[in-house]
């Protein structure tokens, strides 16, 4: 039997074990940039993480958990997730992890100011005000004013992990719509599902490299490069990639339906400073002082948010009645 209570350590203790997973994620991503096509390491890690997906189907009770009457926000949901990922990933082939995923970090943020139209919640100037200082703090990381020898990348790839956060809140508040009818293990599935099939297009498209040496932007290049049969222990790395992917699929889904959002969403930003020690020990990055200070406003307002929401207590109850309307 599998209850559907909400039980927020178990919901934290899914979140912690998803954003562990995400880190590495990442890491590995960043680290085989260098050789292979995003929609390479997409495709590959989703066509293993959905088997892991496939077998928790099996064990939570059957194929009968993957029926919904709900297919179009699924397929949304998927959608936003690619999405999400693809922004953030092509951005993180130029930049560096700390500073990627402290821009991305903002979703928790956005997540606060959507909630008004998605849900029906009332946000006042406390959370309104934290969010107007997270969005500095990514106008600080991603200095806008720079340029040329200034900046380590073009502006427009600062903006990607931006897009992919705005498109990760939305991916969650559809989690909260969805969850309250649907196991994790499902969630997960319809979620590989479609990182295969745009990862299959991708590969029809652009898997021979065609467009290759069309762009000059390392990030895109990154995106439309050709597929190589991966070799030696990149093997290895490709298949801990698809594990990863199962891992952090389950987790999360489940995170964000067994507890409240406002209780497990904080544990959230343990994936800045794991984002930091595999800059520094894998790539041999430390962010700079106004990188720093950017983060830490980024940090800042995004926990105050998610303790005043858990201290007015609103979250679940505003979600399960929205599902109730929608």
């Amino acid at each position: 039997m599998h209850s559907d209570a909400p039980n927020p350590a178990i919901g934290i203790a899914f979140m912690l074990i998803g954003i562990t997973a995400i880190s590495v994620n990442d890491m590995l991503i960043k680290f085989l940039s260098g050789g292979y096509p995003l929609h390479q390491m997409v495709f590959t890690r989703s066509a293993i993480g959905i088997l892991f997906s496939l077998a928790l189907v099996r064990y939570e009770g059957g194929w009968h958990l993957l029926r919904t009457k709900r297919p179009g926000l699924h397929i949304l949901r998927g959608l936003m997730i690619v999405t999400a990922n693809m922004s953030f990933f092509t951005a993180l082939a130029v930049l560096d992890l700390a500073e990627t995923t402290a821009i991305f970090f903002i979703s928790p943020l956005l997540i606060t100011l959507l909630s008004i139209p998605f849900l029906g919640e009332k946000v006042g100037p406390y959370r309104i005000g934290a969010v107007v200082v997270g969005l500095i703090g990514v106008i600080i990381v991603t200095r806008p004013w720079a340029g040329g020898a200034e900046r380590d990348a073009p502006f427009f790839v600062y903006l990607l992990p931006v897009i992919g956060a705005l498109a990760y809140a939305i991916t969650q508040l559809l989690t909260r719509k969805l969850g309250v009818t649907t196991r994790g293990s499902a969630l997960a599935v319809y979620l590989q599902g479609m990182f295969l099939i745009v990862g299959a297009l991708f590969w029809l498209v652009a898997g021979d490299g065609r467009y290759h040496d069309m762009v000059e932007a390392e990030s895109l290049r990154f995106l439309l490069r050709p597929w190589i049969w991966p070799e030696g222990n990149d093997r290895w790395l490709f298949l801990t990639l698809g594990l990863v992917a199962g891992v952090v699929g389950y987790s999360m889904s489940q995170a964000y339906r067994l507890s409240n959002a406002a209780t497990v969403a904080p544990f959230e930003y343990t994936g800045l400073p794991l984002a930091i020690f595999w800059g520094f020990m894998i790539f041999g990055n430390l962010p700079g002082l106004s990188t720093s200070l950017g983060i830490a406003l980024i940090l800042g307002a995004g926990l105050f948010v998610f303790l005043r929401e858990r201290r007015l207590g609103r979250p679940i109850a505003a979600a399960r009645r929205t599902q109730k309307r929608l």
